[in-house]
């Protein structure tokens, strides 16, 4: 594949010949569903990179960066680097009403996790994955200033 990782999401909708939808129009939760995939992909990506270690000591480290209390923090820190649009987003994604909870988080920290969800796969889908993994890096890096 000789496509460049930005266009990811452009490269499968031409292999499978899917047609131009308008991800404006999706729904904050389906945009949390494929936003979760990426932002998982990438910690996990993160993680083995740092070293090679049995698979339950992968898992370990990156639940502890993927659940939903870790996210919401994430959130906190990466939301004054949001712009305009993609404030709308995660607060659209934080504010949808899920069928569901998180173990281990409050609703609050939920809610949170989904709008950071919602706004990696709006990101995704836009073919921005340079804007993702620029946010994820900022979040990463203010957490273990801090």
């Amino acid at each position: 594949m000789e496509k460049g990782i930005e266009s990811l999401a452009a490269y499968l909708k031409e292999e499978f010949q899917m047609g131009e939808v308008d991800i404006r129009t999706y729904s904050p939760l389906t945009l949390a569903y494929i936003g979760d995939a990426v932002y998982d992909l990438i910690i996990r990506t993160l993680v083995v990179e740092r070293g090679n270690c049995p698979p339950h000591k992968l898992h370990k480290r990156t639940s502890q960066i993927v659940k939903a209390p870790a996210q919401a923090e994430m959130i906190e820190r990466i939301l004054p680097l949001l712009g305009g649009e993609e404030e709308q987003i995660y607060k659209r994604g934080r504010n949808a009403k899920s069928f569901s909870t998180a173990k281990n988080a409050s609703v609050l920290e939920y809610r949170k996790a989904t709008g950071l969800e919602a706004l990696m796969g709006f990101l995704y889908l836009r073919g921005d994955m340079g804007r993702i993994v620029e946010l994820v890096k900022a979040g990463l890096d203010k957490g273990e200033e801090g």
